[in-house]
């Protein structure tokens, strides 16, 4: 039976786990690191994938807006919670009525959909809500 030969690592094979090492901590921080937190929070209204509108949460507060496309209008409010604006869809005449019993939003990532307007109120940029539920399975 043949034997087969004894395998010793050279200087190569440091070197490519040098390279994997050093690749795995680059993607590591990248990920980490995230997007920039700092940024202040925009609201971004879009119609049937067509930017309509983006602003700061704020400029809510003195006037709400209202916004229309196929055939139906929602109109958008904010309210200020402590340190935060909440926005919500105060009225709309679609027939299911989603967007209102949808609620507030006041963190990034949240959004309120119209659906039979096929409207997308999202708020984006600020800082996610660390202590909330990223993935529920099961």
């Amino acid at each position: 039976m043949r034997q087969s030969p004894e395998l010793k690592p050279n200087i190569w094979d440091g070197l490519v786990v040098l390279v994997i090492l050093a690749l795995a901590m680059f993607a590591a921080l990248a990920v980490w690191r995230g997007t920039d937190s700092g940024s202040a929070p925009l609201v971004t209204v879009t119609a049937d994938g067509t930017e309509l509108d983006r602003f700061a949460p704020e400029a809510l507060l003195d006037s709400p807006r209202s916004y229309s496309h196929n055939g139906y209008t929602l109109t958008v409010v904010a309210e200020r919670d402590g340190d935060t604006v909440r926005l919500h869809v105060a009225s709309a005449d679609c027939p299911t009525q989603d967007c209102v019993h949808t609620g507030a939003i006041s963190r990034s990532g949240q959004s309120i959909i119209c659906l039979p307007a096929r409207i997308v109120i999202t708020l984006t940029g600020g800082a996610a809500d660390s202590s909330g539920v990223d993935v529920v399975i099961g």
